[in-house]
């Protein structure tokens, strides 16, 4: 794909996320998520529905997989802009030892792109690694 000034801010939120799925430096949260956004998908067969505060709290109270270094794996999958200010991205990312693939619905707001609903889909689990 080739990147231009449409594109570009849009691949910047994405790193963005990317970056936090990583380090969860909630300090940087707000510069992800819209404040309205909810998290859907299901987990061990139950639909879970997380309103982004809640996701915010998980992601504080719980060891980073860069703490933990966790292998780390990050793909866009697909984009697609239904306006300058709409979009949707398809991305696969590990988060410690679950892969997942989730569709991020952003929207920008105030000139910055945000995740304004996350449905996420367990790709894979991998196994603990021995010590």
């Amino acid at each position: 794909m080739t990147e231009d000034v449409t594109v570009a801010p849009l691949l910047e939120a994405v790193e963005r996320y990317f970056t936090l799925m990583y380090d969860n430096d909630v300090s940087q949260f707000d510069r992800v998520f819209a404040p309205t956004a909810q998290l859907h998908g299901l987990r061990d067969g139950e639909l879970r529905i997380l309103p982004v505060r809640d996701y915010r709290a998980m992601l504080a109270s719980a060891p980073s997989p860069k703490s933990k270094n966790a292998s780390r794996l990050q793909e866009i999958l697909l984009i697609d802009l239904a306006s300058p200010a709409q979009a949707l991205v398809k991305v696969r990312v590990r988060i410690d030892l679950l892969q997942y693939v989730d569709y991020l619905a952003y929207h920008c707001i105030n000139d910055s792109w945000l995740i304004t609903a996350k449905s996420f889909h367990v790709e894979r689990r991998y196994e603990p690694a021995s010590t």
